[in-house]
């Protein structure tokens, strides 16, 4: 167990690491949603222009298991804090290169494909992060404060999340729709590169996690983690995933998909969509600690059950509220992610760090998040749009129904874990 003096430079390092990491992930997801379907698909109709840019904005997810299997064989293997490096970096140069490539209208064909290129190497690059910054946190931590250290870089999404889209809200509204569209959507992407500077010189200066100094001098690492981890841990990888697939859902619904449907569908205005987001997401630094930390007092199934619950029950509520006008968008945001997302994201990372020994741990942590992944976020924001084109807004609400049952079920099956001694 470390002091808490000694932790703190660790779980500040992996907040402001993981506040990178997913600022420029999220940064793709807000512009995929309002202006890459104009620029990148201008000779599509806007439904199908939409979809395709929310295709491209799934690449990215389908991507992350295969950088969680990479970056989580030599984690294991080599050690944690190498591989946060390396993640930063590939996602760095990825982010600042979209903000590089050049429209549908100068290359033709190119701009779509290599912009989907970017977002493959930056789903790869997301894909070993989550691991590599949760396990810093949570194996310098002791049992009675390790979902609360686990919870912030979890925070590092709100945080990503609300500097993605202030960052596109200024330049949004500050510019004319015509100056915003030539150059003013490029800026964001290109400040990646100075965030990237900045996260490399927090992470350069870290220790490795004790856990896996321990485990060195203990026994022989795994020649293969991966395959480990699918030989010893089945029962853990598939109730894990499970456990995810609600919250990644409705994540990426009230966050990206919500952008494009209120300002298309509701008629509100970019800058009131972008707003209610970014006070969800602000928001979010405070509950998500608090329920990562409530965790530590009462359970982490205990909480996470409550979190699927909540989830379940506020869906179609959701689509009621927002659409009483654009007064009750932050509302409808809020009440969705800090009361439904949040109770389950804050105790996640300490809970699916848990199930796993620390030999396969950064394998098996990051095969759960990123597998479940693909399947719920990664397509969410798609198949909600299809949806709502073909059956309304409360056919969305069903979908979001139908992936809570499955977290809510997987969650009644998990081990409790969180006095568990890692």
């Amino acid at each position: 167990m470390r002091k808490d003096s000694s932790i703190r430079p660790v779980i500040l390092a992996s907040f402001i690491g993981t506040t990178i990491e997913w600022y420029d992930f999220f940064l793709y997801g807000t512009a995929a949603a309002l202006v890459f379907n104009r620029l990148f698909f201008p000779t599509l109709d806007p439904v199908t222009g939409t979809l395709s840019a929310y295709g491209t904005f799934a690449v990215g997810f389908i991507a992350r298991p295969i950088g969680g299997a990479i970056f989580g064989h030599y984690g294991d293997r080599v050690g944690r804090k190498s591989m946060l490096i390396w993640s930063l970096v590939l996602m760095g140069v990825a982010t600042t290169i979209i903000g590089l490539i050049p429209t549908y209208d100068t290359i033709g064909v190119w701009a779509p494909i290599l912009l989907v290129v970017m977002r493959f190497i930056q789903g790869i690059g997301v894909g070993g992060e989550w691991g590599g910054a949760v396990l810093m946190a949570v194996e310098h931590s002791g049992p009675e404060k390790r979902g609360l250290h686990g919870s912030w870089p979890q925070m590092g999404v709100p945080a990503g999340s609300l500097l993605s889209t202030g960052v596109f809200a200024l330049f949004s509204v500050g510019l004319a729709e015509d100056q915003f569209l030539a150059w003013g959507w490029r800026i964001p992407f290109l400040l990646s590169a100075v965030l990237i500077g900045v996260g490399l010189f927090i992470r350069l200066r870290l220790l490795e996690s004790p856990a896996f100094e321990r485990l060195k001098q203990e026994r022989p690492m795994e020649r293969v983690p991966l395959l480990a981890v699918f030989r010893d841990h089945p029962r853990e990888l598939l109730v894990g995933m499970g456990m995810r697939v609600a919250q990644n859902t409705i994540f990426y619904l009230y966050t990206v998909f919500v952008l494009n449907y209120g300002e298309k569908s509701l008629g509100y205005s970019r800058g009131t969509m972008l707003g209610a987001v970014a006070i969800a997401s602000g928001i979010g630094l405070l509950t998500t600690p608090f329920f990562g930390a409530l965790s530590d007092r009462v359970g982490r199934r205990k909480v996470y059950l409550g979190g699927a619950i909540a989830a379940l029950l506020y869906a179609p509520i959701f689509f009621w509220l927002i659409g009483q006008g654009p007064g009750f968008a932050a509302l409808a945001i809020v009440l969705g992610v800090n009361f439904g997302h949040d109770v389950m994201y804050g105790p996640q990372a300490a809970y699916f760090s848990e199930l796993f020994g620390t030999h396969v741990r950064y394998s098996g942590a990051s095969l759960v998040y990123q597998l479940a992944s693909v399947f719920s976020g990664g397509l969410a924001p798609f198949i909600a749009k299809v949806l709502l084109d073909a059956r309304g807004p409360y056919a969305v609400a069903a979908y979001v129904v139908g992936m809570c049952l499955i977290t809510l079920v997987a969650t009644l099956f998990a081990p409790e874990t969180h006095r568990k001694t890692l």
